[in-house]
């Protein structure tokens, strides 16, 4: 090969290297575009007319971990679970580091269940909260306290709402 001549690169090789980088290109893209998905946000509206934004427990972590770990709640803030099944869902406050109110309602959305400042817990063998008296289909972890400022009662039926 002489040093002057430029190399050419066989017209397959080339197409390679191409579907290669355009391959790449898209998968980038493609995460680009639709990014990381923030975790979705429900408007639960009690009788009162209060208002909480509930994070949704929609990944398997968030199903297990829930608040765990974590310091507080935001003002108006709480977990919705939300369950593939209604059943008589039990609930534990493991590795919470504050109390919380939790809040069992059916497929209708009518609450089933109530229970006042759960504590946390910090080891094992920490207690369940539940079974509800009714099968559940929804859990809402709030603010302890959230129950009785809102005169919650059993019976009441609640409103989601998609935060966009």
């Amino acid at each position: 090969m002489d040093i002057l001549t430029p190399s050419k690169t066989p017209p397959t090789q080339l197409r390679v290297v191409m579907l290669i980088v355009l391959a790449l290109g898209l998968l980038v893209g493609s995460w680009f575009f639709t990014g990381p998905k923030d975790t979705d946000t429900i408007i639960v509206t009690f009788p009162s007319g209060a208002l909480i934004e509930a994070e949704v427990a929609d990944t398997p972590e968030k199903l297990l971990f829930g608040l765990a770990f974590r310091e507080s709640l935001p003002q108006d803030g709480g977990m919705l679970y939300i369950f593939e099944t209604s059943d008589r869902h039990r609930v534990r406050t493991k590795r919470f580091t504050f109390p919380v109110d939790v809040i069992w309602a059916d497929e209708s959305r009518h609450v089933v269940h109530l229970v006042e400042r759960a504590a946390p817990c910090e080891k094992d063998p920490c207690p369940f909260y539940g079974p509800p008296p009714e099968n559940a289909r929804y859990v809402i972890e709030t603010e302890a306290g959230f129950i009785k400022r809102e005169q919650l009662s059993t019976g009441v039926e609640l409103k989601f709402t998609l935060k966009l």
